[in-house]
């Protein structure tokens, strides 16, 4: 699976490491992704998402149902 968020989009973006001597590589900065289960109480099952640590904030803000809905809409399949 992709490294990115189901519910923000987050996904990794990239940059620089400067060593000590200003030496810059390529790097990737990855999102704080989680697998989780929630219980969707208005169809009676567990539903697993792949969130940020921000998209988990979202939901307990605006409710699972919602945030749900918003992914169906997009055309997530949920």
């Amino acid at each position: 699976m992709a490294r990115v968020c189901q519910v923000t989009g987050k996904k990794p973006i990239t940059g620089n490491t400067v060593s000590h001597s200003n030496i810059k590589t390529k790097r990737r900065f990855l999102p704080n992704l989680q697998t989780k289960r929630f219980f969707f109480a208005e169809e009676d099952r567990w539903v697993t998402i792949k969130v940020s640590s921000e998209a988990l904030r979202t939901i307990n803000k605006n409710g699972l149902a919602s945030v749900i809905k918003g992914l169906r809409v997009a055309g997530t399949k949920i």
